[in-house]
């Protein structure tokens, strides 16, 4: 049987939360959690096969954790295929911060689609 390929990049919406987690710990220590986001969003900027066309900040409308929809923030991004998509989202299983890991503080789910293409607009 012959498989067809679309070629076309994947759309990924990664949708991640910030977690109660992070709000209970004292203040002294925020910032060891929000340096492990930066890492993990340079990680995925950087990684091969995806393209991050951009982000969003969702937290001046929606304040405190975020286990699901409103998320925390966005990322947009076309991706090359379902294993780079796990790939990233799995950053938040190797991003440590000290001895524990992001997803301790924080959580992520891939939405996936293609580009939405309206012609005569």
């Amino acid at each position: 049987m012959t498989q067809i390929v679309d070629k076309d990049p994947l759309r990924v919406l990664f949708c991640v939360g910030v977690t109660q987690n992070f709000f209970d710990l004292p203040a002294s220590q925020t910032g060891a959690v929000w340096k492990a986001y930066g890492e993990m969003m340079t990680a995925l900027n950087e990684m091969p096969g995806i393209k991050v066309i951009g982000t969003m900040d969702d937290d001046r409308t929606m304040v405190g954790a975020s286990e699901s929809w409103p998320w925390t923030f966005y990322i947009m991004a076309d991706v090359v295929d379902l294993d780079t998509v796990v790939a990233g989202c799995n950053l938040f299983r190797t991003t440590m911060i000290g001895e524990e890991r992001l997803w301790k503080y924080g959580r992520i789910e891939a939405r996936i689609g293609r580009a939405l293409i309206i012609q005569g607009s």
